[in-house]
Order: C-alpha cells, then structure tokens, then sequence
C-alpha cells in the first residue's frame, strides 16, 4: 500500500527534522520542503485514476467535457493551494500560507462561475 509507503518517508524525514532542528534549523526546513515535494509526486501518480474514472462517468452521463475539466481545475487548485499553504506553515510562514489559501479561493471562485451559471439557467428553466 502507498499510504504506508509515505508515511514511512514522511516518519523518517520527520526524526531526521527533529535530530537536526536544534543545530541546524535552516536544513530542517529543506528536509521539510524535500519530503513536501516527495510525497507530493508520489501521490501524483495516483490522480490518473481519478481523472479516468470522472472521465468516464461524464461520458455516460453525458455531461460536457468543458464542465468536467472545469471540475478537475478547480479540485486541482484546492488540493495545490492547500498543500502549498502547509508547506509555508511548516516553513514557519504563516501568513504567506494564509495569502496562497486566500488566492486559492479566488480561482475557485472564477473557474466555478461557468458551472454556478450553468446550474442557475436549469434552474429557472425548471420553474414554472
């Protein structure tokens, strides 16, 4: 299983982090920032599947692929904002974590507007 893959990975570098910090602190965090951009690929590999699966559900519903790639955009963003803005917190830097969460909100906003519009013209359609 990946899971214990990465978190074995994740265990180590996390004692390394802890042996180290005291002398020198500067290395901990490019271990931190290492084993960030290291787990991040490793699940990377698995989001293949997922696009796969959302590819072929939205062909048997027959839903646009505009709509479903707008979807997957807009979850990409989520998971890249958030891991960003962990990793700066893990670096210390809070508030830059707090700035890159709050663009990530903004882009989630502007690329669900199609989708929002879409779901808004049904609905008045289906009123009387």
């Amino acid at each position: 299983m990946e899971i214990m893959q990465i978190l074995g990975v994740g265990f180590v570098v996390m004692l390394l982090i802890l042996v180290i910090k005291q002398e020198r602190p500067e290395l901990a965090v490019q271990l931190s920032l290492a084993l960030a951009g290291i787990i991040f690929l490793m699940a990377l590999n698995k989001i293949s599947v997922v696009i796969n699966l959302f590819q072929d559900l939205a062909q048997k519903a027959n839903i646009s692929h505009i709509y479903l790639n707008t979807i997957l955009k807009i979850i990409g963003i989520a998971y890249v904002t958030e891991f960003g803005a962990q990793v700066c917190r893990d670096a210390g830097e809070s508030a830059v974590g707090a700035k890159i969460e709050f663009a990530g909100k903004i882009l989630v906003t502007v690329m669900a507007i199609p989708i929002i519009a879409l779901v808004l013209d049904t609905i008045v359609k289906l009123l009387p």
